[in-house]
């Protein structure tokens, strides 16, 4: 049992780690903040010395020189020039890029270009692929031999997946340069329980700190059948919370409302989730005591309580709709792994009512079930969880006794 503090500000929460660089630095972030972590890779990188594909791209460029340069991320030019470091061409290639034109999509793939002793022509200040490709149309790319560095590999979710084609399309002679391939983890458990955990609501929050990981997970949750589950979680119960609009894009493309910090950074992605989650946290008032149920806990007057996941089942159906009773087959065909007898619900409900510490919130509705027992006044909710088909903002107006906000139920 743990006392919530202002140093804790996330005690109580379960947050998803989708991350495959700097994950334990980014899990640091939010444990110190109180919060529990679920870890999963989403992704793994092609060692860029190793891709023979990238080594052939390279040489041919340098053969061939194009015109014009496009750098997309910081981490994957920096691979490439050390790649070719590796390969013994890296005075060729820094040679050949000078003589180009180079655009950079953002500050990191500038920084990059610039570390390289190389210098970009423009850059958007958005960070947007969109707005390069626009610029690039704009000033006219027909006859012109364009090189554009890919990040990772095109899914039906990443956003921008036409951007070579489109400027071929517009008469370009496009190279593609596959600086890193990403591929899913060799070993997929971690992300399927990810992605059970979405489903199941048994998270508050999933990051993404990158669109390839959103794909990954995306394609891992189609192959397991899980796709609408994934998908009806992050519009309702789940927070998907991204580290810009390039990450949020295949997300929001699927009517998944998600919500990230002003800059694309990591640290303001931890604080935003450490702002984001206890404002949105659900709060009812039963019997005297203020409830918060979250993840795959509950929080009872500002204690957390971690429950067993039969109590947890049966407190997430009462909490969906409180005060409304629940009849005993509906609360035994929320208990994990089912079964015919009533009696594991009343078990159940005894656990339930010790894990709270406050047995009276649990009100015996004689022959008909059970219910969170607040009064009729108390059940109105004036923020109810919104259709979700865009960005949303919850409302600030909450009632005086019952908030039901986009928390997890």
């Amino acid at each position: 049992m743990t006392t919530i503090d202002t140093g804790g500000c996330l005690a109580g929460f379960t947050i998803g780690i989708t991350a495959a660089r700097r994950a334990d630095e980014f899990a640091t972030l939010l444990v110190r903040r109180g919060a529990d972590i679920v870890s999963a890779p989403a992704i793994r990188i092609i060692p860029l010395a190793d891709d023979t594909e990238l080594e052939r791209v390279t040489r041919q460029l340098i053969v061939e020189p194009p015109q014009l340069t496009v750098a997309t991320t910081g981490i994957g030019f920096r691979g490439w020039m050390e790649a070719a470091e590796g390969w013994g061409i890296a005075e060729e290639l820094r040679a050949t890029l000078a003589a180009t034109r180079m655009l950079a999509r953002g500050p990191k793939a500038k920084g990059a270009i610039r570390a390289a002793e190389l210098r970009e022509e423009w850059s958007p200040a958005s960070e947007s692929s969109a707005e390069v490709l626009d610029h690039l149309l704009a000033e006219g790319v027909e006859g012109v031999r364009i090189a554009v560095q890919l990040h990772g590999a095109t899914t039906e979710w990443e956003p921008v997946p036409d951007f070579c084609e489109v400027l071929r399309c517009a008469g370009a002679d496009v190279v593609p340069v596959p600086v890193y391939r990403w591929m899913p983890p060799e070993d997929q458990g971690p992300m399927d329980q990810l992605i059970e955990a979405i489903v199941t609501a048994n998270l508050d929050c999933v990051t993404f700190t990158s669109a390839p990981a959103v794909a990954s997970m995306l394609m891992r949750a189609k192959e397991t059948g899980l796709l609408e589950g994934v998908l009806h979680a992050l519009r309702g119960r789940v927070l998907a919370a991204c580290v810009g609009p390039i990450t949020a894009a295949p997300l929001e493309e699927l009517g998944v409302a998600t919500s990230m910090p002003g800059r694309a950074r990591l640290g303001a992605l931890a604080r935003h989730v450490a702002e984001e989650l206890p404002r949105r946290a659900n709060r009812i008032y039963a019997a005297g005591h203020t409830l918060s149920v979250r993840g795959g806990c509950v929080v009872v007057d500002g204690e957390v309580r971690q429950l067993a996941p039969a109590p947890m089942a049966l407190m997430r159906s009462l909490a969906r709709q409180p005060g409304r009773v629940v009849s005993r087959e509906n609360l035994l065909a929320a208990l994990p792994g089912g079964g015919d007898d009533t009696h594991a619900v009343e078990t159940a409900i005894a656990r339930l009512r010790a894990g709270l510490g406050a047995p009276k919130a649990i009100q015996t509705v004689v022959k008909r079930g059970y219910r969170l027992a607040l009064d009729a006044s108390e059940c109105i909710d004036n923020n109810p969880r919104p259709e979700l088909s865009g960005p949303q903002v919850p409302g600030a107006g909450a009632p005086t006794r019952y908030v039901q906000t986009m928390g997890t139920l």
